[in-house]
């Protein structure tokens, strides 16, 4: 075992775990932070993206020794005093979600887009941002609709912005 210390979702977390552990199941299985979904185990599908050190990351890519003394952010951690953040109310304002499994992995990808690159994304730029987020349910359409509305959101709201 090998001990392991981080902070999630602005508390301080520290486990002992088998050093083969992944971070995704380090947050589901220790943390109980089950909004982290395990959609694929190849790294392909996006479930698992969680922000590591303000960054999007896909949590089953990352042993959790390899995140000690980092800062993680789940889908958990981004709604403030009870608020949706600005993304989480556009996927819902724009119905971009239809199961909802990789609506965790799409919210914390597209904040990650946003601060990467910006309010002001095209519709272009949001599919090429969102290519290793799979969705099985739906064509896109009203995800890119979410993550465009959930941009400009961000930008009137600089202060949720800032706290990833």
């Amino acid at each position: 075992m090998t001990t392991v210390s981080l902070t999630v979702n602005g508390q301080s977390v520290t486990a002992d775990v088998d050093p083969r552990t992944l971070l995704v199941q380090f947050l589901r299985e220790n943390l109980r932070l089950t909004g982290t979904h395990v959609g694929c185990d190849t790294s392909q599908c996006g479930a698992c993206v969680v922000h590591l050190n303000g960054q999007a990351v896909k949590a089953c890519t990352i042993l959790a020794v390899q995140a000690d003394a980092s800062v993680v952010t789940t889908i958990e951690g981004i709604a403030e005093g009870g608020e949706l953040h600005p993304m989480q109310s556009a996927f819902r304002e724009h119905h971009g979600l239809q199961c909802g499994y990789c609506t965790p992995g799409m919210i914390m990808s597209a904040i990650d887009i946003v601060n990467r690159k910006g309010s002001d994304l095209d519709e272009q730029t949001i599919r090429a941002e969102l290519e290793g987020n799979l969705c099985r349910c739906t064509g896109y359409h009203n995800i890119v609709k979410a993550v465009a509305a959930g941009a400009r959101a961000m930008a009137r709201a600089p202060l949720q912005q800032a706290a990833e």
